[in-house]
This record gives C-alpha cells, structure tokens and sequence, in this order.
C-alpha cells in the first residue's frame, strides 16, 4: 500500500481508468514471460471455458466492439493459439476457438494467472476483491447513452 493519502477525485471515469490501468500492468508483469498480455491470456481463458464461439459474442463478453476484438485477436492467431472460421450457422459471422497449441498455452499460463490473483487479493483483501468484482460487473452491464435524461 501506499503512504499517500487516497484521494478518490471527481470524476468517476478517470478513477475506474487509473485503477484498470494499475491493474493491466500488474497483471501484464506477472503474465510476461507466458508472451501473453492479460487481454490475451483473459480471451483464451474465455475460449478454455465457453468453447468455441462468435467474435461478436465473445466482443460482447468482454464488453468490447468489435473491431477491438478482431485487434486483439490477430496476434492470437498470427501465433496459432486461435483459429478463426467462417461461422458455422451464419456465414457473415465469424467463429473462434481455441488450437492444440492454445490450449496448451492458456494451461501453462494459469498457474501465472492465479498467482496474481492471490497476490492482488493478498494486497486489497480477499473480500474487498469480490466487493469490487460485484461492483465492476454492475457497471459493466448498465445501459448508459449520452442522451438520457438525468431525474
């Protein structure tokens, strides 16, 4: 922890921006020598779990357009850990799964992984950790447009 004080500001964004950004280098540090950033290793864990599935749904997953998910994809499948097929239903879509060698890397990437969770969980509190998780998944499913009206 920190010896200065905690100043939490104004602005919600810039908060939940700072403290993301905090994190993603963390998590990118204890994930370094897999190769893989935290983005990555997040979507293949995805794919470990769900299976194979459409961009689209897996953009929105992870709360991402699409566009930035066919960025994060490309050096996932330039490096063989995904495949990318036209889908199966509907042509338009496409599907990705995992490869041999994907799963193999996010098996060999977990106990990495893990070890920043616990470390992080040991540093916030196990507690305030789900707390935040709870609040985070909230915020990630609010129906937020700039032309609402505000009561």
């Amino acid at each position: 922890m920190s010896n200065f004080p905690i100043n939490p500001g104004i602005c919600n964004n810039t908060a939940l921006r700072k403290a993301a950004r905090r994190l993603t280098r963390f998590y990118d540090a204890c994930m370094a020598e897999t190769g893989l950033r935290a983005t990555q290793y997040t979507i293949l864990s995805f794919l470990a779990a769900k299976g194979p599935i459409t961009m689209a749904a897996l953009a929105d997953l992870l709360s991402m357009d699409r566009a930035t998910m066919g960025h994060n994809l490309r050096p996932l499948e330039r490096d063989g850990l995904v495949t990318i097929e036209v889908g199966r239903e509907d042509r338009r879509e496409r599907e990705v799964a995992l490869s041999r060698l994907g799963v193999k890397t996010e098996a060999q990437s977990k106990p990495l992984w893990l070890k920043a969770q616990a470390h992080f969980e040991q540093e916030f509190g196990k507690e305030d950790a789900l707390a935040m998780r709870r609040v985070m998944a909230r915020i990630a499913v609010l129906e937020l447009t700039a032309d609402q009206e505000i009561s």
